[in-house]
């Protein structure tokens, strides 16, 4: 059997129909409805694909379950959700907020619709393949969707446009926010499966799916080994963030220095796959320095509620990663309180001199984002860059997602009331005193290590073949996953026609 016939029968890269009477109900169920799917090449490129629908869309709430949000999957949407524009919506944080002279730009996933985070998108490659092939039937099967809060939300707000019913497998401990949304959305509240633990227990979220699969009703759709998440990431994010790269770069002169990422599922980092490809950026992953497995083989808890750990993820290209960088929870839940509090705002407008503009942009960072900024600081730093660089990172969602996670933080980290002094020396502690350590440059024996750390989680709890994990090693495994773009894309067309 040849590579890609072996490819053909993993899970989530099905190029044909494999159940007829499935793919029938799909088209009926899509039909009755009034869904019509976007290719992946369409939500790659919306200014030039996607005009003409997205003027036709805009009466559309982005925040309800209307059917035409779909096309909406994309980094292309206004601040106002409805809108298309020609660069995705992007911050450049000042030398004041960052204390490098590098340009630190940011993406901003909170423009995304019904979930004001980018994790539809990845929700919505997972299911492509298995709703056109019918692996998936959306008139039986419940989707599952394992997540630490957001791509569950994404793949239950999917699922709801298609009709068909989700559980949401996620920690008890995430933000009140996430279940708050789910409870909305989800018609039985016992379509919302609770496991123990927060951020740091993704073990206990494959102990529930296990159990969940048991009943055949049940599809699991695991974000950490779908390969529609790297493919969507790397075909739909890479080039938003080529775009705004460009835009930055409008008098020429600046270079990409690398695109960072808290590793997660490993999809979002998968645009930097692109990046290096097309800017020759580096790749960083960043992880919470209080559960350092890529830097460490370490383990712990934490609340970077967003980042993911305690395993590698087998979508994860482990062997094109350049850098492994630690973040601390306690900066980010500090500089949360300082980016949105009035003591912290204050302190940002009275010392460091940022304008309303700047201040006011700072809602669009959520603990997840405000990680992703404090590990291109580092980077910058250990680079020594200066300000014709460009270090390219996400927001992966906002502020909204955690207001009643600042109490909890406030209560933590702080006896007294979080006033102005303590917004300056969190300030100043884990910003302007941001150093270079828990960082590691990776050589070939470096990611080799990181790689066969994953061995643990895929081989032997998780039963994927060792065939299957060794090819990863080679990045042409990778870059042939691009092959399915415009594979899946002729199939979407075929379904959208019945």
């Amino acid at each position: 059997m040849t590579v890609k016939e072996k490819m053909a029968m993993v899970p989530g890269l099905e190029t044909a129909i494999v159940d007829q009477s499935a793919y029938d109900h799909n088209v009926e169920r899509l039909q009755s409805v009034g869904l019509v799917l976007p290719r992946i090449s369409d939500l790659a490129d919306p200014p030039f694909r996607l005009a003409g629908k997205m003027a036709e869309i805009a009466d559309a709430d982005p925040d309800t379950p209307d059917p035409r949000n779909l096309f909406r999957v994309h980094w292309h949407n206004g601040t106002d959700r409805r809108s298309l524009v020609d660069v995705p919506q992007h911050i450049v944080l000042p030398e004041a907020l960052t204390g490098v002279k590098a340009k630190i730009v940011v993406a901003l996933g909170n423009r995304f619709p019904m979930i004001n985070t980018h994790k539809v998108l990845a929700a919505y490659g997972c299911l492509i393949p298995r709703l056109m092939s019918g692996a998936f039937d959306a008139t039986r099967h419940r989707a599952v969707w394992p997540s630490t809060g957001n791509y569950c939300r994404g793949g239950v707000a999917i699922a709801t446009l298609l009709g068909c019913r989700s559980v949401a497998v996620l920690p008890e401990g995430m933000s009140k926010e996430r279940f708050n949304w789910l409870n909305d959305w989800l018609a039985d509240p016992n379509d919302i499966y609770k496991t123990p633990g927060t951020e740091s227990n993704v073990k206990e979220i494959y102990d529930a799916c296990h159990d969940l699969a048991k009943n055949s009703e049940n599809l699991i759709l695991n974000q950490f080994a779908e390969y529609g998440n790297y493919i969507i990431h790397r075909s739909v994010t890479g080039p938003a963030m080529q775009r705004i790269f460009e835009h930055v770069n409008t008098e020429g002169g600046l270079k990409a220095r690398a695109f960072v990422s808290a590793t997660g599922s490993a999809g979002t980092i998968a645009a930097g796959d692109h990046l290096k490809q097309a800017l020759g950026a580096q790749i960083g992953a960043i992880e919470a320095l209080e559960c350092p497995t890529l830097l460490y083989n370490g383990y712990g808890e934490h609340n970077i509620q967003g980042i993911g750990d305690k395993h590698v993820p087998l979508i994860h290209n482990v062997m094109n990663s350049d850098f492994v960088i630690g973040v601390s929870d306690a900066a980010c839940d500090g500089l949360n309180l300082t980016f949105n509090t009035t003591a912290g705002r204050s302190y940002l407008s009275n010392h460091r001199g940022l304008d309303q503009e700047q201040i006011t942009a700072l809602a669009n960072l959520g603990l997840s984002s405000i990680a992703n900024i404090l590990g291109a600081i580092k980077y910058a730093k250990y680079m020594d860059l200066g300000s014709d660089d460009v270090v390219l990172t996400v927001a992966t969602d906002g502020a909204d997602m955690y207001h009643t996670e600042m109490a909890t933080a406030e209560e933590k980290y702080f006896t007294d009331t979080f006033g102005e002094v303590q917004a300056a020396e969190t300030f100043g502690k884990n910003v302007l005193g941001a150093g270079i350590d828990h960082m590691q440059e990776l050589g070939r024996f470096d990611r080799e290590r990181i790689f066969n750390l994953a061995y643990y989680t895929w081989v032997e709890q998780q039963g994927t073949s060792l065939e299957d994990f060794d090819r990863r090693r080679d990045q042409s495994f990778w870059d042939g996953l691009l092959d399915y773009v415009p594979k899946w894309d002729c199939m979407i067309d075929r379904f959208n026609n019945g």
